[in-house]
């Protein structure tokens, strides 16, 4: 096998206490190399049945100036014959001229997914040699990685543009990226999911980055564990995505401020709001919003007209009631664990029989009538999930403290003496009538 291919699948590894080779798991047709070199490259052959593989550690820079040629016709065809759908490529120094020289190989296998765990990319390629080039990866992910600040490469972007025109599926995660420029993103056409999590993109970064013509595409954004802090100033950043569905704007210590007059794109479904650090539903939500996680926050209330809600998360917060759901005709899932909630009042417990999820595990129950024998109705039509019985217990009286929910005797002449009383009187009337 040539040199090339040995680049293209083989990469040095050093790893402690590994043997210096490939090792196979035929039942997950998965495999991971170790600290191959010249001489061990032969196991490599071990992981020609694999879908996935993978290569950790190294040092490519010895084989920087090695002569990399065009594949004669018999390794095109190897290449093509292989099953590998994803490789993963971790604790590697990867020179990025010799990473340019590499890739267009790729265009001869059938891998749709490519990734680098942990590396670290140096010095600028050659990327003339991909213009035009076409290749199948369809997702690409960076995670823990390490390179130049991606402003001021445009001409790479340029001539990578045929195959990035064609990618899906992006990730840049836990690598200090504060910027991406708005080249990328025109030239990323067809992407659909964009993941920035776990960065330090400010409110400042966004607005540049989804500029005018950028990812017309994108469905699912995901910006959790950054350094935004204005809730309408993210509005204003994302607003010019035609086809953004998804939202995650988690872990960043949002501020909502005043109402403002900034559009969220119509077509935004899902938001993510959790561990936003918020106190308050901030305005405006999306128009056509379905599923909204505001849990883990310190909403003391919810507020909310937006008759297209199906799916409201609201656990671990300070609320003391129940949201009314009668503005929510669509709605099919809530969420209240571990908020402040003593009771459910019976006009509610009614609404909520027609939710499919329901879940209030964690509260400080009051197991008076309204408290135990509501949650009990809603947990007899099997709307109460994961938690019941076990994690509803009482608070309060104090002859129940400790109870679970489930085990408090709820009498229907105690709680509820209209309930009996009314019918008796109904039955004694038409006795009397039927006496006279």
């Amino acid at each position: 096998m040539s040199m090339a291919v040995l680049l293209l699948l083989g990469l040095q590894v050093a790893a402690e206490g590994r043997r210096n080779r490939c090792f196979f798991n035929r039942t997950q047709e998965f495999c991971v190399c170790y600290n191959l070199s010249e001489e061990t490259a032969g196991s490599i052959i071990q992981c020609l049945p694999a879908a996935v593989v993978e290569f950790w550690g190294g040092d490519l820079e010895k084989y920087t100036a090695f002569p990399i040629e065009d594949l004669d016709d018999s390794i095109i065809d190897t290449l093509g014959s292989l099953i590998i759908q994803k490789i993963i490529i971790g604790n590697v120094l990867v020179p990025e001229v010799l990473l340019a020289r590499v890739l267009r190989f790729f265009s001869y296998t059938h891998v749709r997914e490519l990734a680098f765990d942990s590396c670290v990319f140096q010095g600028t390629g050659d990327w003339s040699g991909m213009d035009g080039q076409d290749l199948p990866i369809r997702s690409l992910s960076f995670h823990n990685v390490t390179c130049a600040p991606l402003t001021g490469h445009e001409p790479a972007f340029s001539s990578l543009g045929r195959w990035l025109g064609t990618l899906e599926e992006l990730a840049v995660t836990s690598s200090h990226v504060t910027s991406l420029p708005c080249a990328i993103g025109r030239l990323l056409r067809a992407l659909r999911s964009l993941s920035l999590a776990h960065n330090s993109l400010g409110d400042g970064s966004l607005a540049p980055a989804f500029c005018q013509g950028a990812f017309p595409q994108l469905q699912q954004l995901s910006l959790h564990h950054n350094n935004l802090s204005s809730y309408h100033g993210v509005c204003e950043g994302v607003g010019l995505l035609p086809q953004l569905q998804h939202l995650d704007l988690s872990h960043n210590e949002l501020r909502a401020g005043p109402s403002s007059s900034c559009h969220w794109p119509p077509s935004l479904q899902h938001f993510n709001l959790s561990s936003t650090g918020l106190d308050e539903v901030p305005a405006p939500l999306p128009p056509h919003l379905q599923v909204l996680d505001m849990s883990h926050n310190h909403l003391h209330a919810v507020d909310i007209s937006l008759s297209s809600m199906r799916k409201i998360f609201l656990n671990q917060n300070l609320l003391q009631a129940v949201p009314s759901i009668r503005n929510y005709p669509m709605l099919d899932t809530l969420h209240l664990d571990n908020n402040s909630i003593s009771e459910l009042p019976r006009a509610e417990v009614k609404l909520l029989g027609r939710l499919q999820d329901m879940a209030v595990a964690g509260n400080p129950f009051s197991c008076s009538c309204s408290g135990a024998g509501g949650l009990q109705a809603l947990a007899a039509m099997g709307h109460l999930g994961q938690g019941w019985p076990g994690d509803y217990r009482c608070h309060s009286p104090a002859q129940y403290q400790g109870w679970q929910v489930a085990q408090v005797p709820v009498s229907v002449l105690h709680c509820d003496p209209a309930a009996v009383v009314a019918p008796l009187c109904v039955a004694l009337a038409l006795l009397a009538g039927a006496g006279a």
